[in-house]
């Protein structure tokens, strides 16, 4: 699949490695960074969406989407996304990917607007329940950070290139080519979530830390046993 993802905000929390291993399939291990696992929530707009040989369609091609991540070494050695949700706004694009990717994806009513300098998310999960889960975030988008900015702990947290699933009682794994991140500073002016809870994780006790960035085209190949 093509999309090009716009308008995301990374926010990222520590969370015991125990915690988050509890809620991984056999074959899967927490990827840790300074001693603790990492739970990502990530909303977005999803725009340009379709397969290779398909255009892409004004409305169906188009939507928020928001999910709760964490990051994982394979069985295979290499390292990746591990999803513990995914919210998205179209119905059809919801029940084609529980289908075919095998991924938790839930149906909401969102919402992304972007302005020069600040983006509004708001998120309200219709089905599968738990029925109301949330995100509404307001954040600031900053000045981009240079390559000499960025830290170890900046790459582990947003340059990831593989995802793992669940097909048929088989675990696989899809690669994503995109070009690296153009990320920005970002500050949050509000937050009100229950999805990480939702995921089966407790309430973050602790700030996020943050990333911005305008976005990048994706290519999402097929699944392979992992």
């Amino acid at each position: 699949m093509l999309h090009h993802w716009r308008h995301l905000t990374f926010l990222h929390w520590r969370c015991p490695t125990e915690l988050v291993q509890s809620r991984l399939p056999a074959g899967l291990r927490v990827e840790t960074f300074d001693g603790a696992a990492w739970v990502g929530l990530i909303p977005f707009l999803m725009d340009r969406v379709r397969a290779p040989i398909l255009p892409s369609l004004p409305w169906l091609s188009r939507f928020p989407e928001t999910n709760v991540r964490t990051y994982v070494h394979g069985p295979d050695g290499r390292t990746g996304i591990w999803f513990l949700s995914l919210d998205a706004a179209r119905l059809p694009a919801v029940t084609a990917a529980r289908a075919t990717y095998g991924l938790p994806y839930f149906w909401s009513d969102m919402s992304v607007d972007s302005g020069a300098a600040e983006v509004v998310y708001r998120a309200r999960r219709r089905w599968p329940g738990p029925v109301g889960a949330r995100c509404d975030a307001r954040v600031e988008f900053g000045q981009p950070l240079t390559e000499e900015e960025l830290t170890p702990l900046d790459h582990f947290l947003t340059a990831r290139y593989r995802l793992y699933s669940t097909l048929a009682g088989r675990l696989v794994a899809a690669d994503a080519e995109h070009p690296r991140w153009p990320l920005r500073r970002a500050r949050l002016v509000e937050l009100r979530q229950d999805m990480i809870q939702a995921a089966g994780l407790p309430a973050p006790d602790h700030d996020p830390i943050l990333h911005a960035s305008a976005g990048v085209p994706v290519r999402i190949g097929l699944w392979r046993p992992a």
